[in-house]
């Protein structure tokens, strides 16, 4: 009796084995011949250019110090560490011998060339939303890249989650393919703007929070989430800046990295702001027309106004003498930038309206205290020194309560040393 169970225990394995195989194939499409740049038209590969920069490819495809598109880029997740691949022309290592529609195949199925299911850190579950003319400008582009030969880094997805054919099972419950559908009720700059928001920019991969499974939360979208050790903040009516986040601040912020009331992009944010300064102004003023829509931003006025008052009369705070040792910390660290005065000054954040005081995680204030803003990632000219070799963990964690308790009125971080000292340990990042 028990030979016969276990026989029919193994008969279901193998046979579900066997389903899920079926279920899971994709053909192989055939390699190619390496196309010669010159096949591509010039006016293709500029456009690919504009819309590699808006959809961060390079962002995401090189390592740090490594040559652009190459890849092994580090993707921490809980599942373990996935890195990116090469996608440079290069026949051996990169994807030389993909066809146009095998390219195609990835960005709208997140399939590989040789049919192997691709893991949803590479975001075909936006990228599913491009047309076909933007899909073949991307091509032209990356194929007229230099190539780069340079091996893929080995992932550390375990067992049994390293298996590609699992991932056809996370995509029925988590995938929709399918291009983008404009909303009839919408405006044409509205609509542009969400196909490059929820398609080519893959905004909500980042300020969406996840679910156990990896896949985004769908009536959580915006809500903010961790991402590469910060915190992007949410993007809707939560968003907890004092100051709204105007169409007209939203598109500085986009097109430059830097918002009046608002500050400088930092962090994973700052590629975000230099991808997207390559699209045209009225692509920015669309994403911008998206998100604004949704935000609660329509007739802040008066709002914004007592805010803004606020905040300038805060500045104040801490910068005269005095024998509280925040405030001591604070008066020679930071009120020489971030003092004000009479008007606000885009340069220089004012930090009772900025996000990273504001937030209810003090992550992204205790990164920027220690590793500033680097000339790259911030303005033009502009920088703000790190911390990190000048400041102990109780340092930095005294002007972080400090702000929070001068600048806000709201609750006080809690166990702020453990977590600088996290963060200390985690470094600066790629």
């Amino acid at each position: 009796m028990l030979k016969r169970v276990l026989i029919g225990i193994v008969g279901c394995v193998a046979v579900a084995l066997v389903a899920l195989c079926i279920f899971a194939w994709r053909p192989a499409i055939a390699e190619i011949t390496p196309p010669a740049p010159a096949s591509f038209a010039p006016a293709l590969i500029a456009q690919g250019e504009v819309l590699a920069s808006a959809g961060y490819c390079a962002s995401c495809h090189t390592a740090k110090g490594g040559k652009p598109f190459a890849g092994g880029y580090a993707m921490a997740t809980p599942f373990g560490t996935i890195y990116s691949t090469n996608i440079t022309p290069d026949v051996a290592t990169g994807i030389g011998t993909w066809s146009e529609p095998a390219f195609r195949r990835a960005m709208h199925e997140g399939v590989a060339r040789d049919g192997a299911h691709l893991f949803p850190a590479f975001p075909y579950d936006h990228f599913t939303k491009l047309t076909d003319g933007d899909v073949a400008a991307l091509y032209a582009y990356v194929m007229t890249r230099p190539p780069v030969r340079q091996e893929a880094s080995a992932n550390t997805v375990p067992f049994p989650l390293n298996i590609r054919l699992l991932q056809a099972g996370w995509k029925t419950l988590f995938f929709t393919p399918g291009r983008f559908r404009p909303e009839p009720a919408q405006s044409a700059a509205w609509n542009r703007g969400a196909y490059l928001a929820e398609g080519l920019s893959h905004c909500a991969a980042c300020h969406t929070p996840r679910g156990k499974l990896g896949a985004e939360l769908k009536d959580r979208a915006y809500a903010g989430a961790p991402i590469d050790g910060w915190i992007a903040p949410p993007l809707g009516k939560t968003n907890p800046s004092p100051a709204a986040w105007t169409q007209a601040e939203l598109v500085a912020y986009l097109g430059t990295g830097v918002s009046r009331y608002h500050g400088t992009a930092a962090g994973p944010m700052s590629a975000v702001a230099r991808g997207l300064s390559q699209l045209p102004a009225a692509d920015i003023a669309a994403i911008a027309t998206y998100f604004a829509s949704s935000n609660g931003s329509a007739g802040a006025g008066a709002r914004d106004t007592a805010a803004i008052a606020h905040a300038l009369a805060a500045d104040r705070i801490g910068t005269g003498l005095s024998y509280d040792p925040a405030a001591r910390l604070y008066a020679s660290a930071c009120a020489s930038c971030h003092y004000n005065g009479r008007q606000l000054n885009p340069l220089r954040p004012d930090l009772a309206l900025n996000s990273a005081v504001n937030l209810d995680d003090p992550t992204n204030l205790i990164r920027v205290i220690l590793y500033g803003v680097s000339a790259r990632d911030g303005a033009p000219g502009i920088v703000m020194p790190g911390f990190a070799h000048g400041f102990t963990n109780a340092d930095v964690a005294r002007i972080a309560a400090y702000l929070r308790s001068t600048r806000t009125a709201k609750p006080a971080w809690t166990d702020l040393e453990s977590k600088v000292a996290t963060i200390r340990a985690q470094g600066q990042g790629q």
